[in-house]
């Protein structure tokens, strides 16, 4: 009982320098001694005490020896001279494992048969029998041949101390507890601090950290192998155990959390929360990950999202990751740990983690990518933990880790950002410093932390004024968005900007024109566009190269848009903003929400839909508003055609200007109905005002007899719908297209075109019998300094 032998801990590779860690707590003086092997000296009650508590160990083992065998005859008389018979009782069960890695003994069947046969010999002469019928305890033996070095274990634990008792279902790819707990240990949670695992599953880190913070053995409920040896006082573990439940600590005052989408996932996690102890201390809700939201600070997010390799589907995979900085940026003083095995995931969220670590997962290689929050205020480090009895051994949360890994890859220091005003600033953050690059180097980087780094001022070319002083970056960085110094510079003269130009156009509501576009990229740096529809605003960024991650990026535009609020007096909430990609190939823009918040616009004495949230564009352009005007004022007692109709606004100015018929057409149905709406809010949904929803090339080739007066015919750049199997060009196209809409107009008919695409070459000498000139100045309303918004033409179709 009191012999001491050499024990060895089984971790998953990746992990050895966490168990390590723990064993020391324990009391121990371990060794790293080759991937997922740590060796320590004990007796069978440390086998007994670290079976109980190591929580990211899968088996402890007792090396019983190791020798060189390159031939079987050695193999066979280095294990027989082993003392199997101290372990093994006369009708003890010993199934023997093996492997080999380059070894002559190549042949794991092999070497397994040669140490069972030497075992058996040593048993039946030790113990003086003539046979031996397994009929007993089970002592599992292992033989691993390494470059010709034999290695013979014993394996105290039998099933793996990940199987902790309380996990009797599991849902879709479950993550090891010993893992989950290895994720803990490596992030900079503490008891008493927040946890949030937005994919929990069925609960495996929420519960690992309730066990940790309440000081709860892992293997409390659970049985190991060398209970039933003969060598093992049935009173050892008892013991050991008492004091176990003696040292658990009360009820967390705060529960940790776990979300996922999956209500039955979430049933088995409550189930498994309940049968560890500590249904209390946790709490779990069904929640999509793009709804996290938590008002706590100084949390940690540790979470095992889905990944290709197991779960999922590839595309919305890509789309998940893609929301991470966007989402996480909800929580500026948090830290991030997330354990994926998408090899892109950097790439997806646009930013590098503080730190990596690489991790199998079963046999799947993960990167564990850590990002770091600011640290808290060291008044809420120094509140220490409820003390523990001195019999038992510390948990893991006891520590913080200060030492850095040497397989763990450590980014370069990044500039610190600032957050928005609407987050909240760490009250100690006013007494923190900042370095000069030179004095900071990565030795002097603590686990956490981000060395803040003053950035020199541009000078600028010679014999001009220097610029203005940029204020000093604050020492807050978020792992996640932040504002800098140049966003806050920014926002100011977005701010003086906006408060000019409103100004300037102060008077147009009292001329009738409520909807009209504010700004315009007017600053370089700033490429926005504000356009105002009444007391709201709509902000579409156009997309332009920066050096800002894509959280720092959103919370600049958030920037942008509480500036936009504040300096025109509007509320927050009437301000919408949204990103225009520009689009490549076949790209087309997408929807960009679902919320459809919609509002009433008035223009020329008309009434529109107007959609704020959802995409790119609101259903009105307000660059054809004197186009619009221009259909009004020809429509009497005529027959319009609007082709590419979209929402409707130019068959809404003809029915207004007293239209004999409108019709109207869009491959859409979306649109279609839109239109349909608009007509109606103003009046104009009789027979007369025909809404077609189809292919609009389809339409003009079919034969009919129906000729128009007056059209019009705002055509897309590009089209590839999967409504249709044609694709849509305008260069490519618009001939045919006007062409056929020429053969459907009476004579002296009007055509209004229009195309957006800048690089268009219109000629005109492919059409004979028309009349036409190019009226795109005269349509490009004055708040538009962008006069090539659109280009537009008059068409009249000569008898």
């Amino acid at each position: 009982m009191d012999d001491a032998y050499d024990l060895l801990a089984a971790a998953a590779f990746g992990i050895e320098k966490v168990a390590a860690r723990q064993i020391e707590q324990l009391g121990y003086e371990p060794k790293i001694i080759g991937s997922g092997k740590i060796l320590f000296r004990g007796t069978m009650a440390d086998v007994a005490k670290t079976n109980l508590w190591l929580r990211t160990a899968d088996r402890v083992l007792i090396r019983l020896g190791t020798f060189h065998a390159d031939d079987f005859g050695l193999l066979f008389d280095g294990v027989r001279a082993l003392p199997w018979e101290k372990f093994i009782p006369a009708d003890g069960c010993f199934p023997v494992n093996g492997r080999s890695l380059k070894s002559q003994l190549s042949s794991v069947p092999a070497c397994q048969k040669i140490v069972k046969k030497a075992i058996v010999e040593r048993l039946l002469a030790e113990h003086n029998v003539t046979e031996l019928p397994e009929t007993g305890p089970r002592v599992t033996v292992e033989v691993a041949m390494l470059e010709d070095e034999a290695i013979l274990t014993i394996d105290t634990t039998g099933s793996s101390l990940h199987k902790r008792g309380y996990r009797t279902l599991v849902g879709t790819a479950p993550l090891k507890e010993t893992l989950a707990a290895a994720m803990i240990d490596l992030s900079y949670w503490k008891p008493g601090r927040p946890l949030i695992d937005p994919f929990c599953g069925s609960g495996t880190i929420p519960i690992e950290a309730a066990l940790v913070a309440r000081n709860i053995a892992p293997g409390l409920t659970r049985e190991f192998d060398f209970e039933s040896w003969p060598i093992t006082p049935p009173e050892l573990i008892s013991d050991l155990r008492a004091d176990a439940r003696k040292a658990k600590l009360k009820k967390l005052e705060r529960p940790l959390l776990g979300f996922d989408a999956d209500a039955d996932v979430l049933r088995l996690a409550r189930q498994h929360a309940n049968a560890a102890g500590v249904a209390h201390d946790v709490r779990f809700e069904q929640r999509d990950f793009r709804d996290l939201q938590n008002d706590d600070e100084y949390g940690c997010v540790i979470t095992n999202p889905p990944y290709g390799e197991r779960i999922g589907d590839p595309r919305e995979l890509i789309e998940l990751y893609k929301s991470f900085p966007h989402v996480l940026r909800r929580l500026p003083t948090w830290s991030h740990y997330v354990l994926t095995a998408e090899s892109q995931f950097e790439n997806l969220i646009g930013q590098r983690a503080d730190r990596r670590r690489k991790i199998y997962n079963g046999r799947i290689e993960c990167q564990l990518y850590q990002f770091y929050g600011p640290r808290p205020p060291k008044t809420q480090d120094a509140i220490a933990s409820p003390a523990k009895p001195t019999s038992t051994p510390p948990t893991i949360a006891d520590a913080w880790d200060e030492e850095e890994d040497d397989d763990a890859q450590v980014q370069s220091p990044k500039i610190a950002v600032k957050p928005s005003p609407r987050r909240k600033s760490p009250e100690s953050e006013a007494a923190s410093h900042t370095s000069t690059p030179s004095e900071v180097t990565e030795d002097d980087i603590a686990p956490g932390e981000t060395p803040q780094i003053e950035v020199a001022a541009d000078d600028g070319p010679p014999n001009e004024a220097p610029p203005r002083k940029s204020p000093p970056e604050p020492a807050f960085k978020p792992a996640f968005g932040g504002i800098s110094a140049k966003g806050e510079e920014q926002a100011e003269l977005f701010r003086n900007r906006l408060v000019k130009l409103q100004r300037h156009l102060r008077r147009w509501p009292k001329r009738g024109v409520h909807c009209y576009r504010l700004y315009e990229r007017d600053i370089p740096e700033i490429p926005l566009v504000v356009d105002r529809y009444h007391d709201y605003l709509h902000i579409g960024e156009y997309e332009r190269p920066h050096d800002r991650t894509p959280a720092q990026h959103a919370e600049w535009l958030d920037r942008m848009c509480d500036v936009a609020a504040d300096s025109l007096e509007l509320p927050r909430e009437n301000v919408y903003g949204k990103t225009r990609v520009v689009q490549r190939g076949d790209q087309q823009h997408q929807r960009q929400d679902d919320r459809r918040l919609t509002i009433n616009a008035e223009e020329g004495g008309f009434q529109f839909e107007v959609n704020m949230s959802d995409y790119v564009d609101t259903g009105l352009f307000l660059d054809h508003r004197i186009a619009r005007g221009m259909v009004r004022d020809e429509a009497k007692g005529k027959h319009f055609l609007n082709l590419f109709c979209y929402t409707g606004a130019f068959s809404v100015y003809a029915a207004g200007g007293g239209a004999a018929s409108t019709t109207s057409v869009d491959l859409s149905p979306t649109y279609v109905a839109w239109a349909d709406r608009n007509l109606r809010r103003n009046g104009f949904r009789g027979n007369e005002h025909r809404l077609l929803q189809g292919d609009v090339m389809e339409w003009l080739r079919a034969p009919v007899d129906e000729t128009y007066d007056l059209a019009v015919i705002d055509v897309p750049t590009f089209s590839n719908s999967k409504r249709t199997e044609t694709v849509w060009d305008v260069q490519l196209d618009y001939i045919e297209a006007l062409e056929l809409l020429i053969s459907r107009m009476s004579p002296e008919g009007v055509i209004y075109f229009s195309t957006n695409f800048r690089r268009f070459k219109f000629d005109e000498s492919l059409f004979e019998g028309v009349s036409i000139r190019e009226i795109s100045k005269k349509t490009i309303p004055e708040d538009f300094r962008n006069k090539r918004i659109h280009r537009c033409w008059r068409m009249i179709v000569r008898p």
